[in-house]
């Protein structure tokens, strides 16, 4: 869907393999700092381009994950190994006819995160690959290409091989255009209030907005006041509102009309759907001094209307009546290592992350056996009208079936 998917493609391997020249090479531009020096690039770097076949992507240079002499080369390791979990695809670096531990190492995490990957051996305008290492490559079941970044020779191939490489966009084909039909109307309530960005809309709104769009309904965009006004003119398809106003809009919208939030819309797109209607019920088995770990898959600056920082909190202590520990984890950054230490965990929609990203986060919540609900499911939860908000994607699946 239009907005919604950036391929996030990692770059990988030991230092001095020539990782940033391939960077640089891939985009056409010096964008990476190039040195013989080993261990030039420290923290993984981000850079956006846009390659022909895959479209908007996000090359990420890493760290050499050689780096072992030193705690902070540890560290730089530590980071590398992190940028895996949010990636989409990731090229393995070597060059000089040479494969270490740590190459493989690196690939055999490749394969357990069932990570798509493409093995480069550069500088080939030093020392060609020979062809008893490239039949070796070559079992490991991955594409082998061969390069020289520098001069440049043979980069056509890497971004080709990536091209058959990146998986295609599963799961976020579409928002609602599957369950709307042509012509129906789509009432979105959007406040914006202190929360709302100055000047512009949130992403959510904008992705459900296009894909509407895109499937030929007609959505109609509405602060909460307008909403009772457009009911008595028009009957919607569906009513999708801002989760933190579910008890201003939920006695508004009729009982015969679904209503649902730009969360769980989101959740049904980027996965694990089904796992949060699941898991939301823990909310009711929580106890005093229970830590919630609440996940924010951006970064901003907190208000006192924030949803995940005070909202849900607030809500979620006044329906309990138990006094919780709240943790929180902005963007990208690593969960808690202590995971068994938490009793529930509640992750944004995800519109700032891909698919693979918060596959990913809620895949290790989910192997340590924390509970892991959705922001709306949550607030929905909290705010009584849980089934209502989720039984128009049920309904739809059971249909189908």
């Amino acid at each position: 869907m239009t907005g919604i998917k950036r391929t996030f493609i990692g770059i990988f391997g030991r230092r001095n393999q020539g990782k940033s020249a391939l960077l640089n090479a891939i985009a056409k531009q010096d964008l990476a700092i190039v040195s013989s020096i080993p261990g030039t690039t420290t923290d993984p770097v981000k850079k956006s381009i846009e390659i022909l076949g895959i479209g908007p992507a996000v090359l990420v240079d890493t760290a050499g994950i050689d780096d072992l002499g030193s705690a902070l080369g540890q560290q730089r390791v530590g980071r590398s190994l992190e940028a895996i979990d949010s990636i989409d695809a990731a090229i393995l670096v070597i060059s000089h006819n040479t494969i270490e531990k740590s190459d493989i190492e690196l690939i055999t995490s490749f394969k357990n995160k069932k990570l798509p990957f493409l093995i480069v051996h550069n500088k080939s305008d030093e020392e060609t690959l020979s062809a008893t290492l490239r039949t070796q490559l070559e079992s490991q079941g991955a594409p082998v290409v061969e390069c020289s970044a520098v001069t440049p020779t043979g980069i056509e191939k890497v971004v080709e091989a990536l091209v058959t490489l990146v998986p295609e966009k599963e799961g976020e084909g579409t928002l609602l255009g599957d369950l709307v039909q042509r012509g129906e109307w789509v009432a979105l309530v959007m406040p914006q209030d202190s929360e709302a960005p100055a000047g512009r809309l949130i992403r959510p709104q904008v992705q459900v907005i296009r894909d509407l769009l895109d499937h030929h309904a007609i959505p109609v965009a509405m602060q909460p006041e307008e909403l009772d006004g457009f009911l008595k003119r028009q009957t919607p398809a569906l009513v999708v509102t801002d989760s933190q106003v579910f008890a201003q809009v939920a006695p508004q919208v009729p009982a015969e009309v679904p209503l649902t939030s730009f969360s769980i819309v989101l959740a049904r797109a980027k996965g694990h759907f089904d796992l949060f209607i699941n898991n939301t019920q823990y909310i009711d088995n929580l106890k005093d001094d229970d830590k919630i770990l609440m996940l924010e898959s951006c970064t901003h600056t907190a208000t006192c209307d924030d949803i995940g920082r005070h909202k849900i909190p607030t809500l979620l202590q006044k329906k309990t009546g138990k006094k919780l520990q709240f943790v929180f984890v902005a963007a990208l950054a690593p969960l808690p290592q202590n995971l068994d230490n938490y009793a529930f965990a509640i992750q944004c929609g995800g519109c700032m992350v891909t698919r693979r990203q918060l596959w990913n986060r809620v895949e290790t919540l989910k192997e340590a056996g924390v509970p892991v609900s959705n922001y709306g499911m949550t607030l929905a939860y909290l705010t009584g009208i849980f089934d209502r908000v989720t039984s128009f994607f049920t309904k739809q699946k059971n249909s189908q079936i």
